[in-house]
């Protein structure tokens, strides 16, 4: 009973993980390949017909390349401005927008540093530490708000989906840096800690002011 066990959770062990990521691509293949429609009604019949699957992740990837590539000259660069001021004049739609490329501009971005640095943080109490992500630091009203020192703005995600989560604003006195890069400190999460970066991993956040 003991040898069937073993085995069985082998199995388990190598199968889960295998049928997860199938099934994590067959949705984003699936999902891709609704870009299908922007093709000409013959093709799109030809491709229902032969169920060719995947020609949704090239052809968005191509429009990615040519809008990549229009957005990078001149040109382009005087359109998306002309577009970008028209959207932002709509009520409501320009709330929306304005918030979302924020967001998308930072992680996009080059010099973007949004969950650049991993950090090891005091949450939901003292005495209890969980990993996060330095996203920033507050400005303008709120950093008038909270006091002297110096503080951090926080996302604590949760586990196993860390596409959920928290944000805080703690001081930075209150944050640990972790050596560890933000892909091992997903993976740690995900993981809910069974996944254990090695080697060292923590030194002090150093005060800017030092």
């Amino acid at each position: 009973m003991l040898a069937l066990r073993k085995w069985l959770l082998s199995g388990l062990l190598v199968i889960v993980p295998l049928v997860i990521t199938l099934g994590v691509l067959n949705w984003i293949i699936g999902t891709l390949d609704q870009t299908l429609w922007l093709l000409p009604e013959q093709w799109q019949t030809w491709l229902s017909e032969h169920k060719v699957r995947g020609l949704g992740v090239l052809l968005t990837l191509a429009i990615l390349l040519v809008v990549g590539a229009t957005a990078s000259n001149f040109v382009g660069k005087r359109l998306l401005g002309w577009g970008d001021a028209v959207v932002r004049r709509i009520p409501v739609v320009r709330s929306i927008y304005s918030s979302v490329k924020q967001v998308s501009d930072t992680l996009f971005s080059e010099n973007g540093n949004a969950f650049r640095t991993a950090v090891l943080v005091q949450w939901p109490r003292e005495g209890v530490w969980t990993i996060a992500f330095v996203t920033g630091a507050p400005g303008n009203e709120v950093a008038a708000h909270l006091g002297e020192g110096e503080f951090l703005s926080v996302y604590v995600p949760t586990t196993p989906n860390p596409t959920g989560g928290y944000f805080v604003m703690l001081k930075r006195s209150d944050c640990i840096e972790l050596k560890m890069s933000v892909d091992e400190a997903l993976k740690y999460i995900v993981s809910m800690g069974v996944v254990v970066p090695g080697g060292p991993t923590t030194v002090a956040v150093k005060s800017s002011n030092s």
